[in-house]
C-alpha cells in the first residue's frame, strides 16, 4: 500500500470516528483519559525501551543535543506524561460552551455554542512528550487526531500511540481517534493536503517545518512559532530580580520554545547589570553573543554578535546581548527580530512596563517574569498543544477552548423572515 493510501485511510476513518466523538459527554471522555493515563504507567518499560532505541540511533546519527533531550524519556517524564492526562480529565469541558446567547426582539433564542474541530493533523519534531499531550487535549475537545512525528522518534511514538489507542478503545472511545501516520517525508504532504477529510493542520517544530507546512497546506494551519525570546532589562530593574529572571529565562531548559534567546539592556544599568550577570551566565554554562559594549564588560569569553545571532532561536546555552539607550531601542529591535513568541520587560517602573507591553507585538508580554511561564500549564489552564504565534483563531498557548469552532444554534417558535 502506498504512502498515500496510508494517510488518507487513516483520514477517512477519523472522520468517522470524529463524529462519534463530537456527542461524546464529559463523563465519557474523562474515563477514557484516566484509563490512558493508567495504561501509560503500566506500559513505562517498553515505551522507555522503544525511546532508548530512539535515543542511540539519534545520537549515533549525530542528532544536536537539544534534540537529544527533547527526545528522550524517562520514568519520570513518562509519570509527567500521565500526570498530564489526568490534569486534562480535571479541566471542564469546552464542547457545548455557550460563547454567548441572546433572544432577538421577533423571539429567537440565539446561541454560539463551542464545538469540536473535527480532524485535528498534528505534524511535530523529536519530542514522545507531544504524542501524549496531543493526543489527550484532541480527545478531551472532542476531535480526533493524526499524529506525524518524526522519523527519530518513531519508535517511541508508535509505543506511546499503541497504548493510548488501545486503552482508549477499551474505555468507550471510537476506534481509531488516536492514529499515528507513517513517518516517511512523503506522509506530511499527503497530510496537509487532505482537504476534506483533515480539518486543521498544527506544525510544531523548527522554522524549516512550519514553513513548510504552511506553504504547501491545502487545509487550514494553525502555526505555532519558533521562539525567538526577548528579556529587557530597563533602566529602573531590581538588579537580583534581572539577574535572577535571565538565569532562568535561559538556562531552566535551554531547548523550548519560551527560553531567552537575547538579552537587551538599558545604558543606564549596564554598568551595573552586566559586570554581575555575565559571570553567572558563564557559570551557567552559557556562551553570551555581544555587540560591542557587552564585550568590554565580557572581554574574550563574549563572541562578537552578527545579525544571525540577533534571529537565531539557539535552543541551546547560548545567548546573545545588547545594549540600547532605552525603552523604544528595545521595541525596536523586539519588532526587527522577534519571532513574535514571547517578550519579557525587568523594571520597576509602571510607565516604562506599560509602554512596553502596548507597543510590543508578541503573543505573550511578561512584566518582571520569565519567558519560561509561556505555557498552558504555567498560566492554569493545563496542557496546551503548542504556542501560536498567528493573530487568527488562536493565540499564544492553545489549551482546550483552541481546539474548537464555534456553531449557532437558533431556538423558534415558528417564526419565518
Amino acid at each position: 500500500m502506498s504512502i498515500e493510501n496510508d494517510v488518507l485511510g487513516a483520514a477517512r476513518r477519523a472522520r468517522e470516528a470524529a463524529a462519534v466523538l463530537a456527542p461524546m459527554s464529559r463523563l465519557g471522555k474523562d474515563t477514557a483519559l484516566h484509563a490512558m493515563a493508567d495504561a501509560l504507567e503500566a506500559a513505562a518499560a517498553p515505551v522507555l525501551a522503544a525511546n532508548a532505541a530512539d535515543v542511540a540511533a539519534g545520537r549515533a546519527d549525530g542528532l544536536a543535543e537539544a534534540m537529544l533531550d527533547r527526545l528522550a524519556l524517562s520514568g519520570q517524564r513518562v509519570a509527567a506524561m500521565a500526570a498530564g492526562l489526568r490534569d486534562l480529565a480535571g479541566l471542564p469541558d469546552p464542547v457545548g460552551e455557550v460563547v454567548r446567547g441572546y433572544t432577538l426582539p421577533n423571539g429567537l433564542e440565539v446561541r454560539q455554542l463551542r464545538v469540536p474541530l473535527g480532524v485535528v493533523g498534528i505534524v511535530y519534531e523529536a519530542r514522545p512528550n507531544v504524542t501524549v499531550d496531543a493526543a489527550g487535549i484532541a480527545l478531551k475537545s472532542g476531535n480526533a487526531v493524526l499524529l506525524r512525528g518524526s522519523a527519530s522518534a518513531y519508535r517511541s511514538n508508535a509505543a506511546l500511540v499503541e497504548v493510548l489507542a488501545e486503552a482508549g478503545t477499551k474505555a468507550g472511545l471510537p476506534e481509531h481517534a488516536v492514529q499515528l501516520l507513517p513517518a516517511d517525508r512523503e506522509s506530511v504532504t499527503h497530510l496537509i493536503r487532505a482537504r476534506g477529510l483533515v480539518d486543521v493542520i498544527i506544525p510544531r517544530g523548527g522554522a524549516g517545518l512550519i514553513e513548510h507546512v504552511v506553504r504547501g497546506s491545502t487545509v487550514p494551519v494553525i502555526e505555532t512559532g519558533v521562539g525567538n525570546c526577548h528579556v529587557y532589562v530597563d533602566a529602573a530593574a531590581d538588579l537580583d530580580m534581572a539577574v535572577a529572571i535571565t538565569i532562568n529565562a535561559k538556562v531552566s531548559r535551554p531547548s523550548v520554545c519560551n527560553a531567552a534567546e537575547t538579552l537587551l539592556v538599558h545604558r543606564d544599568i549596564a554598568p551595573a547589570f552586566l559586570p554581575v550577570v555575565l559571570p553567572a551566565l558563564a557559570e551557567a554554562g552559557v556562551t553570551v553573543h555581544g555587540d560591542p559594549t557587552v564585550r568590554q564588560y565580557g572581554g574574550e569569553r563574549v563572541l562578537a554578535a552578527t545579525d544571525e545571532d540577533w534571529a537565531a532561536e539557539y535552543l541551546s546555552l547560548d545567548l546573545a546581548a545588547r545594549v540600547v539607550d532605552s525603552v523604544d531601542d528595545a521595541v525596536a529591535h523586539i519588532r526587527r527580530w522577534s519571532s513574535g513568541h514571547t517578550e519579557a520587560i525587568v523594571t520597576g517602573s509602571q510607565p516604562a512596563a506599560r509602554h512596553f507591553v502596548s507597543h510590543v507585538d508578541s503573543a505573550a508580554v511578561m512584566v518582571n517574569a520569565s519567558t519560561r511561564f509561556t505555557d498552558g500549564g504555567e498560566l492554569g489552564f493545563g496542557a496546551e498543544i503548542g504556542i501560536s504565534t498567528q493573530k487568527l483563531h488562536a493565540r499564544g498557548p492553545m489549551g482546550l477552548p483552541e481546539l474548537t469552532s464555534t456553531k449557532y444554534v437558533v431556538t423558534g417558535e415558528g417564526q419565518v423572515r
